[in-house]
């Protein structure tokens, strides 16, 4: 095998090229370092320029906690002596008595105080805080502990039961730390949140966790809308605030998942702010009102309607002489738009007129057979008490459900109103008026869109049903009507 001898030369040369093709790589590998560098900082600069560090939480914590207040409350109960244990039947000396009293003990008088501890935290230095209504409701006495350990009598200026919100004050000539709140509606699912507040007593607890979701209904009241999150939420952090990593409120903790874990709910404080001013200065809130019962579209009832798509509200009933029926919406209209804001779901709708002052004119466009139209309407205020949406003889017997006339003895028993329409006497077990949801009392208003005023009336409709289809029952279940639609095959 022959040998290769380099000469010096062309040894020179090739260390040159290995220290050039370094000089390369080294200034490839920083200019890759500039451009990672540069991606983060744009998107930190995209995410508002957090601050995000070691100590990002603690100093969140620091700054937050004494803005922060233990709530206590005392509601006095009358006690309930069970039926028979009043008064002595047989007078002060009763003989049964003392043998009673013997193996059981006195029976105790007079009222209870039941305790309940909360959170809340104060927005003014003149001593406003809010809370949750569930932590003030009913309460006799309140008692605010400030993170100074200073104790405080407090009363309620005004409470929202629809939105779980109350606003309590506290007297005190010193200036009070006040926290900033935020805008709920930037908050983004991943991003860092801090919840603050007292549970189990334990004054001053920090837990952190991330948002999992926004827009959550849980069926809490008729403007759900919680932001949902992973930081530890307890008995006793009701009413304390959830924070972004810029220290800003942008929850109110409200309540957890019953049996399970990591799942918390706040109410997003831009509901919050929208209602604190009628709270202070009216005690109470005053929304706007369209006056229709609503309820979600399914995709059955998509297809019943010859929609294309389930977004908007369908809207099963019209309260007379309300704003919707002075502005001529009818049952089965879907509103799809209010006030240039789409409907992208029935829970949106409540929300959105609720935060709407009543009197001001609005435009709904709706779809009526399939087609957009547009039509004016001014908001009426929500009354104090509304009714809330919620939600051949071969052919006959396949359905699985008896009805009868309206009879003036039917309407009697029952307590009727009505007059016209068919009751539903009997639902088989696990036949298809079942499985529609269908019940006894349910009162059948229309089928398939068109009246039923007589037995005769339904059964020619029912007559004209087909297998594979779906009918649309429109029915009234005690003060509302609802869509049904049934399957039949």
């Amino acid at each position: 095998m022959k040998r290769i001898v380099m000469s010096k030369a062309w040894k020179t040369v090739l260390i040159g090229c290995f220290v050039v093709f370094g000089f390369f790589l080294v200034n490839s590998f920083f200019q890759t370092q500039d451009i990672s560098s540069l991606s983060l900082k744009s998107a930190a600069a995209e995410n508002e320029n957090i601050p995000f560090g070691p100590h990002t939480f603690i100093n969140v914590a620091e700054a937050q906690k004494p803005s922060v207040v233990n709530i206590s409350t005392t509601q006095v109960v009358k006690r309930q002596i069970p039926k028979g244990l009043g008064p002595h039947p047989f007078g002060e000396k009763d003989p049964f008595w003392e043998f009673f009293e013997k193996f059981f003990g006195e029976v105790p008088q007079g009222d209870i105080k039941k305790r309940s501890l909360g959170s809340g935290f104060i927005i003014s230095k003149e001593g406003l805080i809010l809370t949750n209504n569930h932590v003030v409701k009913g309460a006799t006495e309140i008692k605010v502990k400030l993170h100074d350990e200073r104790e405080l009598d407090a009363k309620v200026i005004g409470t929202d039961p629809k939105t779980d919100l109350a606003l309590i004050k506290i007297n005190t000539k010193n200036n009070l730390p006040v926290v900033n709140l935020g805008d709920s509606d930037n908050l983004k699912v991943g991003e860092w949140v801090m919840a603050i507040g007292n549970p189990f007593g334990l004054t001053e607890t920090v837990t952190v966790g991330v948002v999992s979701a926004k827009g959550r209904v849980i069926g809490a009241g008729p403007y759900d809308d919680f932001i949902q999150t992973d930081a530890s939420i307890n008995p006793g952090n009701s009413g304390g605030p959830l924070l972004n990593i810029k220290g800003e409120v942008v929850g109110i903790n409200s309540a957890i998942y019953a049996g399970g874990q990591g799942i918390g709910f706040a109410i997003p404080i831009n509901m919050a702010k929208a209602v604190i001013d009628d709270l202070k200065t009216k005690g109470k809130v005053v929304r706007g009102w369209l006056g229709v019962m609503i309820q979600k579209i399914t995709p059955e009832l998509a297809k019943s309607f010859d929609l294309k798509e389930s977004e908007g509200a369908l809207v099963s009933d019209v309260v007379p002489n309300g704003p919707a029926d002075k502005a001529k919406i009818r049952r089965g209209d879907v509103i799809i738009e209010f006030d240039g804001k789409e409907i992208e779901s029935m829970e949106m709708l409540p929300r959105i007129v609720a935060a709407t002052k009543p009197n001001t004119k609005a435009k709904v466009v709706i779809l009526r057979n399939g087609k957009k139209k547009k039509l004016p309407v001014t908001i009426g205020e929500l009354p104090e008490k509304t009714i809330e949406a919620k939600i051949s003889e071969d052919i006959e017997k396949s359905l699985g459900m008896s009805v009868q006339e309206i009879t003036p003895e039917i309407r009697k028993y029952f307590n009727l109103k009505d007059k016209k329409g068919v009751i539903v006497s009997n639902i088989e077990r696990n036949s298809l008026a079942a499985d529609a949801g269908l019940s006894p009392g349910d009162i059948i208003k229309e089928i398939n869109r068109k009246p039923v005023n007589s037995i005769e009336d339904y059964r020619k409709l029912v007559q004209n049903i087909k297998e594979k289809e779906t009918v649309l029952f429109l029915i009234k279940r005690g003060e509302n009507t609802i869509f049904v639609p049934l399957k039949t095959g």
